[in-house]
This record gives C-alpha cells, structure tokens and sequence, in this order.
C-alpha cells in the first residue's frame, strides 16, 4: 500500500501543475529521499495512465556548489515526456510554467539499453547513439522555490520542459569534458560552463543515473534521451525573453518565452 503522506504529496504537487499554483513544501510530511521517489513514482504513473509518453530522465543536481547548498552528496534524476518537449528555437506559452529557469546542458540519445547496476563510462559511450545540445526549462511546483532534496525528488527533479537541438554529434573524437558552453539572454552572458563541471564529465553523470535507474529496476532504454545535469547555472526566466546557449562542438539553440498577451 503506498502511505498517505507519499498520496498527500503527489496530490498536491499534481494539483499544483494543474493549476499553474505554487503549493507548501512537501517535506514537511514526507520523509526521506526514498518516500520522495515514491512521490516522484506515483505521479509518472497517474501521467502514463493518461496517456503521457516517456521519452527519457533527466539528472539534476550535478553541480557541487548546488549540492553542497542542499547539503547532499549525490545527483538526482526525473522522467522527461514527450508533452515536455518544445521546438528548437521555438516559444514557451505564456502561462505554462510556474516559476521557470533556464540551464544548458548535453543530452544524448541511446542505441542500446543501459541495464546494469555497475554502469560504466564505457558503458554509456557503446550505448549512445549521439549528442546533442541541450536547454533544460526547470520548474518547481514549490513556493518560491523554498525546495530541499525531499522537495525537488518528490516534484520529479523540478522538471518544466526541454529543448533539443536538431544536429546530431556522434562522440568519436568528442570531449564531452572539454566542451565549453555559454548561455546568454536578450544577449547578455548569463550562465558559462564546461562539461568538467558536470560531475566531472556528462559521461559521469550518465553511468551514474543508468546505474541508479538499473538498481531500481527501471534502467535505461535504447531511444531514451537523457539530459545530463547543468553546465553552468541556471537562470531565471520571464514572459518576453530569449535565451540562446552555444556548446562548443555541440552546436547552439534557442527558446523564447511568450509575452503575457500570447497563450498560443
């Protein structure tokens, strides 16, 4: 039987992203990070009953100084689905997210399935098919993203949207943790990363979510796209901007965020 703080918490938290409404903390009830995957849990499949299509996970959490901020020593990862994609270089309605911000990312997409508990970089390199770049729109469902680790696990990562660019890169010759990365917003420099600051490597943070997941019994598939964690900071984001993130190698995109008098 699942307890009632996890049925009270993913209530909310759904009730939340249905009204577009910040709600309190959940960590206030629920109690540990493994009653917050419980959370997390139940409201993946409330989505897939009704019909939500999973494309893939996200890892979060990847940055030291954001772990030690939350006083935690490991990532955490969410589901993306299909409805959370939005178009390279297209809008965000006005109105769709609570409290967005904007981080860039790598993201790659697999060949092959990642099913054990020891992944390896190795592992991850013969899995994926290629890489693209990434701009990951974070939401919280949480008031004033006043979050803890509880809090983000159990609102699925605070996980908004996602963008992804359209050329694909193979990783032959590819140094992942090299690459440089630039976010800016209406032109000004917001956010700079390189894929060293990625827990290390987004190869890292891939072995380590595929070995999480694997653990769990829900490893990664071939076709999934996994988003890596944050190259750099994230920033805020408010009806009428536009930011655009160039990863060296990788390539560049774009989002726009609609004014308040486009809903479309």
């Amino acid at each position: 039987m699942t307890a009632p703080e996890v049925v009270k918490a993913a209530d909310e938290l759904r009730e939340a992203s249905r009204t577009n409404t910040a709600c309190a903390p959940v960590r206030t009830y629920v109690t540990g990070v493994e009653a917050a995957y419980a959370v997390q849990r139940l409201n993946v499949e409330r989505g897939v009953a009704a019909g939500r299509r999973i494309v893939g996970r996200k890892v979060g959490l990847t940055s030291p100084a954001v772990q030690a901020q939350l006083g935690v020593d490991q990532p955490d990862f969410g589901t993306l689905f299909a409805d959370m994609a939005v178009a390279e270089d297209g809008s965000v309605p006005a109105g769709r997210l609570i409290q967005p911000k904007v981080e860039a990312e790598v993201a790659l997409v697999l060949k092959a399935d990642l099913p054990h508990r020891d992944c390896t970089v190795v592992d991850v390199l013969r899995a994926t098919d290629f890489a693209l770049p990434a701009l990951e729109i974070v939401d919280s469902r949480i008031a004033g993203w006043d979050i803890g680790l509880v809090d983000t696990v159990a609102d699925n990562a605070s996980s908004g949207l996602f963008v992804l660019g359209g050329t694909p890169v193979p990783l032959t010759g590819l140094d992942l943790r090299g690459v440089r990365m630039t976010m800016t917003r209406a032109g000004e420099v917001v956010s700079e990363g390189t894929g060293a600051d990625c827990l290390g490597s987004p190869l890292n943070a891939a072995a380590w979510l595929a070995s999480t997941l694997a653990a769990m019994g829900d490893p990664l598939r071939a076709g999934d796209v996994v988003l890596t964690g944050a190259l750099g900071p994230m920033a805020v984001a408010a009806p009428g901007d536009r930011f655009e993130a160039r990863i060296s190698q990788l390539g560049r995109l774009a989002v726009e965020f609609a004014t308040e008098g486009d809903r479309s």
